[in-house]
């Protein structure tokens, strides 16, 4: 399949498209393949949204780090905003936006925390310096100023050894891994005089079959 890119590759998209179990996994990471091999900035950026307890909405853009064919997984603070919104409302939208390949896939659904075996061996991958600053913030806090937050992590390095030592930084016991269940995902690319292809899958609670259709731009 010929997939053309931007305002004049529109018609590359449609419901025949998808294949796979589930229906949308192959064509993402086809999508984010040619991303990342066109060295587009941050190819695994998303925009995650949440919502509060009183249902107000909240976007920041995080980094997928992982993907198969049970959703897409990202790592935060488990006190952080959308940490205490996912643990009232547990639902979330993510959205990758490819613009420079006027490309985006838009996922919806719950959300479970990763088992704590997968965020450990995630933490062991990162680097000391990551490992450092997630443990010395208290993400989505207030703070005097940043003096102070350097100062703060200056002291936690300090406990393990430094920036350069070798002493394990441990994981944070509110620190972890949260994985979108897909129900429903949006495929997105643009085509000249507005007639982008838009293609919808959507899983039937019931049966777990996903149902492709064709969305007008």
């Amino acid at each position: 399949m010929r997939v053309g890119y931007g305002s004049a590759g529109g018609g590359g998209l449609g419901p025949e498209s998808l294949t796979g179990e589930p229906v949308w996994l192959d064509l993402f990471e086809r999508w984010l393949a040619e991303g990342v091999a066109r060295a587009i900035p941050e190819p695994n950026a998303m925009v995650v949204a949440t919502v509060d307890a009183a249902g107000v909405p909240a976007t920041r853009t995080v980094l997928c780090k992982a993907v198969d064919d049970r959703g897409i997984v990202f790592y935060t603070n488990h006190d952080s905003d959308k940490g205490r919104h996912l643990a009232t409302q547990p639902v979330a939208s993510a959205t990758f936006p490819w613009i420079a390949m006027e490309r985006q896939v838009h996922f919806r659904g719950p959300v479970v925390q990763i088992e704590r075996a997968e965020t450990q061996a995630y933490w062991a991958s990162r680097p000391r310096g990551s490992q450092l600053g997630a443990l010395a913030s208290t993400q989505s806090h207030p703070i005097a100023s940043r003096a102070d937050l350097e100062a703060q992590a200056r002291a936690v390095a300090d406990r393990f050894g430094g920036v350069d030592g070798d002493e394990p930084v441990p994981l944070p016991d509110n620190w972890g891994g949260y994985r979108i269940q897909p129900t429903t995902v949006e495929f997105w690319q643009g085509g000249a005089d507005r007639l982008h292809d838009r293609v919808r899958v959507v899983r039937d609670p019931d049966t777990g079959v996903w149902d492709a259709r064709r969305l007008q731009p």
